[in-house]
C-alpha cells in the first residue's frame, strides 16, 4: 500500500502552468489584447479553463483554411455554472441573449446542469463573461482541475426535500470556490489584490489547485438523475418523516478513459459511510484535500480521485478521511434508486404548485424551441431547472398558468415529450465534432438519425414506451456518460463506435463492451436481435441493461480496472 505521493516522478506539464500562473492569472490579458491572432497562448488556453472557457477551432472548416493559408476558425465555447441547476426566468433570458448578441444563436444544456455558450470570437470574449456575470451567474471553476459545477436532483418527488437537497448542493458550491481574485480582475475589470501566502489566496486548494477536474452529486432516491455514482464526491440524501437526517457518502466514481490504455478506466463510486447534513461541507473539503495532497501530479490520464482510490484502496481512504475530520463517518444507511430518467410532461409538486418537463435533443436549444422557453421566461412566474440529461423542468408554475405555457410550446411547435420513444427520451450525447478538439466520431450530429432507426425496429417490437438509456460520446473520455448507458456509443474512429451494453437503468452499475469499432449499418444489424429477444423473454419489469446481462449478451462489469476484462 503506498504511503507517501511519489516524489520521484516528474510533474506534467500542467503543473508548471499553474504554479507559476500567478493564481490563474498567467498572461491572459496580454493574450486577449493580441488583435494578430484569433487564438490565444497554449499556457493561457489551459488557465482560462478554470475561468470557464475553452478555446476550440471548427473541424468543419480546418482543411479549406488550411488549404488557403489561413488561421483556424478559432472561437470560445463559454460554461456558466449554475449550481443545482436552478435558475430564474431573468437568468434565463440573459443567458439566452448572449448566446444570440456574442455566440452561434444555441445554447447547449449540459449533463452537469450547465449553461454553454459556443462561437464566442476573442475579441467579444471579456464582454461576454462580463455580461454573464451581470446575471448574477458566473463562469469561474466551470472547468479546470477544481471542484465543477454540484449537482442536485431537479426532478423531486417532494419540494421540501429537494430544496433541503439543492442547499446542501449550493453550500458546497460556495466552500469549494476558488477564490483567488484573477476571475475579478480579467473578466470584471476589479483591482488585483494583494497576495499574502498560499493560504492567504487559496485555503483549500494551494497554489497548484487539484491534479484533474472533481466532481460532486447530491442525490434523492429514488431517483438517480444526477448519476450520483459517475461523481468523484457523492452524496444520497436519506430521508425519514419528510426531512433529509443525514446523508451517505459515496467517493470514486468517473467515467473518463482512454482507449488503448488499460490504466485508465471507468469506476463507480464507493459508499463509504454516512454524515448528517451539518457535516456534508466539511467532507467535502476533506474528501477535496486528500485528492489534491495525494492524487497523481504526473500523469493527468490516472490523476482523478477515482485512480487514487484504486491504487491505495478504500480502506485507506476512509482511514484518511476519518483522521482529517476528526470524527468517524456513521455506517451508511440502505436505500435504492429504480432509475436514472427525467420527469416529462405535467406533475405536481407537493405545494400544488405544477412542473413541466421537456425533452432537448443532446440538450441543444435552437429557433423556435429557444423562443419557446423566452417567451415562458417572459410571461410565466416560474423558475428553471437544469437536468443532468441535458433536459429542462418549468417548475412552480401557477395553476392559472398551465394553459399559457401549453399555447406557448403549441404556438412554437415544441416537439412534447409525450409523442417522443422511451429510447429518445433516456438519449445523451456529448457535442463532438465539429467543435471538440478530441473527438475522434460524431455525437451530437449522429445520434439522433440512429435513434430514427432504431425507433422505427422498437415500434415494430412494440417497445416504444419502454425506458431504455442510450448514450453517445465522440470520443472514450465520457463526457456523456456513455458507459452508464444501457446502450453506450463510444468514438473510436471516423463513423466508427465501441458499442457497449448491461448498464443498471439506476446507474449503480457499469456496461460492458459488445462490439468493438463498428459501423452505423453494424450497429443497428448487432442491436436489432437483442432487443427482438428482449421484446419476447423478459422478464416483467425487467430492465433492458438487466436483461443484457441476464441473457448473457455482456458479463457484468466489476470496479475499476476489471472493466477491460
Amino acid at each position: 500500500m503506498i504511503s507517501d505521493p511519489d516524489k520521484s516522478k516528474k510533474l506534467s506539464k500542467n503543473e508548471s502552468i499553474k504554479e507559476e500562473s500567478d493564481y490563474l492569472r498567467g498572461t491572459i490579458l496580454d493574450s486577449l489584447a493580441d488583435s494578430s491572432s484569433g487564438s490565444i497562448s497554449a499556457n493561457d488556453a489551459q488557465l482560462t479553463k478554470f475561468h470557464g472557457t475553452y478555446l476550440q477551432d471548427n473541424r468543419d472548416k480546418r482543411l479549406a483554411l488550411l488549404k488557403e493559408k489561413k488561421e483556424k476558425a478559432f472561437s470560445f465555447m463559454i460554461r456558466v455554472r449554475v449550481p443545482g441547476g436552478v435558475c430564474t426566468p431573468k437568468q434565463w433570458l440573459g443567458i439566452d441573449q448572449l448566446c444570440d448578441k456574442f455566440g452561434d444563436q444555441s445554447l447547449k444544456l449540459t449533463t452537469r446542469q450547465a449553461f454553454q455558450l459556443y462561437g464566442v470570437v476573442k475579441k467579444n470574449l471579456r464582454q461576454t463573461m462580463k455580461e454573464i456575470n451581470d446575471t448574477l451567474l458566473d463562469t469561474l471553476a466551470a472547468c479546470g482541475d477544481v471542484n465543477r459545477n454540484v449537482m442536485s436532483p431537479s426532478n423531486p418527488f417532494e419540494s421540501e426535500l429537494h430544496g433541503e437537497a439543492l442547499a446542501v448542493a449550493q453550500k458546497i458550491h460556495d466552500h469549494l470556490t476558488p477564490q483567488t481574485s484573477a476571475y475579478a480582475e480579467i473578466w470584471l475589470d476589479g483591482e488585483k489584490t494583494k497576495v499574502i501566502g498560499e493560504e492567504t489566496v487559496e485555503p483549500i486548494y494551494g497554489k497548484t489547485y487539484l491534479p484533474r477536474k472533481f466532481k460532486i452529486a447530491v442525490a434523492l432516491p429514488p431517483r438517480n438523475d444526477v448519476d450520483v455514482f459517475s461523481n468523484c464526491l457523492g452524496y444520497v440524501g436519506i430521508a425519514e418523516n419528510g426531512k433529509i437526517v443525514g446523508y451517505n457518502v459515496l467517493v470514486g466514481g468517473g467515467l473518463g478513459m482512454t482507449h488503448g490504455k488499460i490504466t485508465t478506466f471507468p469506476r463507480v463510486a464507493d459508499v463509504i459511510g454516512f454524515c448528517t447534513p451539518e457535516q456534508a461541507v466539511q467532507v467535502a473539503e476533506e474528501v477535496v484535500k486528500i485528492q489534491r495532497d495525494f492524487g497523481d501530479r504526473s500523469d493527468r490520464r490516472h490523476a482523478r480521485l477515482k485512480y487514487t482510490i484504486e491504487d491505495r484502496g478504500v480502506e485507506w481512504f476512509i482511514d484518511e478521511l476519518n483522521q482529517r475530520l476528526g470524527w468517524e463517518l456513521q455506517p451508511a444507511r440502505d436505500f435504492e434508486f429504480e432509475s436514472t430518467t427525467d420527469r416529462y410532461g405535467w406533475n405536481q409538486d407537493a405545494d400544488g404548485s405544477w412542473t413541466y418537463g421537456l425533452f432537448f435533443e443532446s440538450g441543444r436549444l435552437r429557433d423556435r424551441t429557444k423562443q419557446a422557453i423566452r417567451d415562458i421566461a417572459s410571461t410565466i412566474s416560474c423558475e428553471f431547472r437544469l437536468t443532468a440529461n441535458q433536459n429542462l423542468v418549468i417548475a412552480r408554475i401557477p395553476e392559472t398558468d398551465k394553459v399559457r405555457v401549453n399555447e406557448i410550446l403549441s404556438i412554437n411547435q415544441v416537439t412534447l415529450p409525450e409523442k417522443l420513444s422511451g429510447l429518445r427520451l433516456n438519449s445523451i450525447a456529448c457535442t463532438a465534432l465539429p467543435t471538440c478538439g478530441l473527438a475522434l466520431a460524431e455525437s451530437e450530429r449522429y445520434l439522433p438519425h440512429l435513434i430514427d432507426e432504431l425507433d422505427e425496429i422498437i415500434e415494430e417490437l412494440g417497445l416504444s414506451k419502454e425506458s431504455i438509456a442510450i448514450r453517445s460520446t465522440g470520443c472514450p473520455n465520457g463526457c456523456g456518460r456513455p458507459y452508464l448507458g444501457e446502450i453506450g456509443l463510444v468514438g473510436k474512429a471516423p463513423g466508427k463506435y465501441n458499442l457497449y451494453l448491461g448498464a443498471g437503468l439506476d446507474g449503480t452499475r457499469l456496461n460492458k463492451l459488445y462490439k468493438s469499432a463498428i459501423t452505423h449499418d453494424e450497429i443497428v444489424a448487432e442491436l436489432r436481435p437483442v432487443l427482438k429477444s428482449f421484446s419476447e423473454v423478459r422478464n416483467k419489469g425487467e430492465h433492458f441493461g438487466d436483461f443484457c446481462i441476464r441473457q448473457g449478451y455482456v458479463k457484468a462489469t466489476g470496479q475499476g480496472a476489471d472493466f477491460h476484462e
